[in-house]
């Protein structure tokens, strides 16, 4: 008798009703909303620290081959106060004399590439050195103040200002006295 009342009341519940529908759809909207939010911070925060670590590592290896050479060289040359040009050199313990040159070149797009042209002896090697570099005179130069070799160097990394990643570093080098 019992399960004869109970098919009675499911007969006149068939669906749900429009209320039911809303607070779902609301709902989900909520979860969705919430989900999306999360995916696109975490994809915008890595896109953001990956630029930002490549930034540093180009920084960081223009300061490394930068303060190697400086520290060697026994005669350094700045070129024009326009440009970015620093020659260096030195005679190693055999005898050989060394010249590294670092220049900036346009990648395009305002960003330029350090190379490093060293010729040892009469072995000519070319390296990039760093990427993306800011090539503007406030942001990317190299002084010479009281025997003291300062490279002030930028490197941006990404497009656009929620991904776009800047690191600047001052090294500084003492090169060595001429004989």
């Amino acid at each position: 008798m019992m399960f004869h009342k109970l098919r009675l009341i499911n007969k006149n519940q068939i669906g749900l009703t429009m209320l039911e529908l809303m607070v779902a759809f609301a709902i989900s909207g909520i979860i969705t909303t919430g989900v999306t939010m999360t995916f696109y911070q975490v994809v915008t925060g890595s896109i953001r620290t990956n630029n930002h670590m490549t930034a540093v590592k180009h920084v960081q290896d223009a300061g490394y081959w930068f303060s190697h050479d400086a520290q060697a060289a026994q005669s350094v040359t700045l070129g024009p106060s326009s440009g970015f040009d620093l020659t260096l050199s030195w005679i190693d313990w055999s005898g050989v004399t060394n010249t590294v040159t670092y220049s900036l070149v346009d990648m395009g797009g305002g960003l330029k590439k350090l190379n490093r042209h060293l010729v040892a002896g009469t072995t000519t090697t070319d390296t990039v050195v760093a990427q993306y570099i800011d090539g503007s005179a406030q942001n990317t130069n190299v002084t010479l103040t009281n025997s003291m070799l300062t490279l002030t160097i930028t490197a941006t990394v990404g497009s656009g200002s929620s991904q776009q990643q800047s690191e600047t570093r001052v090294y500084q080098a003492v090169p060595r006295p001429s004989l």
